[in-house]
């Protein structure tokens, strides 16, 4: 009797209606799982193929969906063409938000799907359904982006038990058109964590990171004026990170603007350096994160 390895997975395939992206996330008890479940092309679609995972789903998928075909038909055609679709799990959107879904009747229990206005949740070997319910009502209740509502998302099915074998590796993966970096792809976000005990906090942990050096996400009100007891935290932050040779209390003069631009380009934060006397939230946080180690280090 043959065994079958299968990727015990939950993850929520979706197309944000405000701009056309499409995105999976998903976690796994199997490493590097997002090296097999999501598929997405830009104004495409979206594919997650999971359980004992046809990784043909992906690439099939996508072509039936940029032939013209929808989410229903293409789902339909990549499980007539399977002889072991029911120990299959896919999840598929379209480019119009159209949603399908298949669970197999052999996939390992609990396994099943939510079908939603414009997602799907699906997953196996889980805890029980509240994992895909739980899921999906915080998909739908989420604001924000469909980043925001992806990671609300799989938090949600994690705090419902999960994947009851337990954690290993998690994935988010978004596509856009000339969305990725420098505009010259459309992988508007692509971060994997493929070997971890915590790998839902470690993918945020790793997306912050990704989102400071290559999105521009965040809300303007997240600006601060560089001035008063904020200039001289960046001026100290600096010193102590050896950029900057003396702090003037008074005035952010250009000594320390020059400073502060080193530090963001050496640290690849490009795309959040500002010349409006301003600095991002994120960014101030960053940067006196780096000072409070780099002082502990000398402790």
């Amino acid at each position: 009797m043959k065994t079958i390895s299968s990727p015990s997975t939950f993850s929520v395939v979706a197309r944000d209606p405000t701009n056309g992206d499409l995105g999976i996330i998903v976690q796994s008890k199997f490493p590097a799982v997002g090296s097999v479940v999501p598929w997405a092309k830009a104004e495409i679609g979206a594919v997650a193929t999971q359980a004992w995972a046809n990784v043909s789903y992906g690439p099939r998928g996508l072509e039936l969906l940029e032939s013209g075909k929808s989410a229903s038909v293409t789902l339909k055609a990549l499980l007539d063409d399977d002889e072991g679709r029911e120990h299959r799990q896919v999840g598929i959107v379209d480019s119009q938000g159209n949603a399908a879904a298949h669970t197999g009747s052999e996939c390992m229990e609990w396994a099943g799907h939510v079908i939603g206005d414009g997602f799907t949740c699906q997953g196996n070997i889980l805890a029980s359904e509240m994992v895909v319910t739980n899921m999906a009502e915080a998909y739908e209740r989420t604001d924000g982006d469909l980043i925001d509502k992806l990671f609300e998302a799989l938090n949600a099915g994690q705090a419902a038990g999960g994947d009851r074998r337990g954690m290993q590796s998690a994935a988010i993966f978004v596509v856009r058109k000339e969305g990725g970096y420098e505009g010259g792809n459309d992988r508007y976000v692509d971060v994997r964590v493929d070997e971890h005990p915590s790998p839902i906090h470690e993918l945020e942990r790793v997306f912050k990171l990704y989102d400071m050096t290559l999105l521009s996400r965040e809300d303007p009100s997240h600006l601060l004026p560089i001035e008063g007891a904020i200039s001289i935290k960046i001026q100290k932050a600096l010193h102590t990170l050896g950029y900057l040779d003396r702090i003037d209390e008074s005035h952010f003069l250009h000594k320390a603007r020059d400073a502060l631009s080193t530090w963001i380009n050496t640290n690849n934060f490009e795309n959040k350096a500002r010349n409006d006397e301003t600095i991002w939230q994120s960014v101030l946080d960053y940067l006196l994160a780096q000072a409070r180690k780099k002082l502990h280090s000398k402790e």
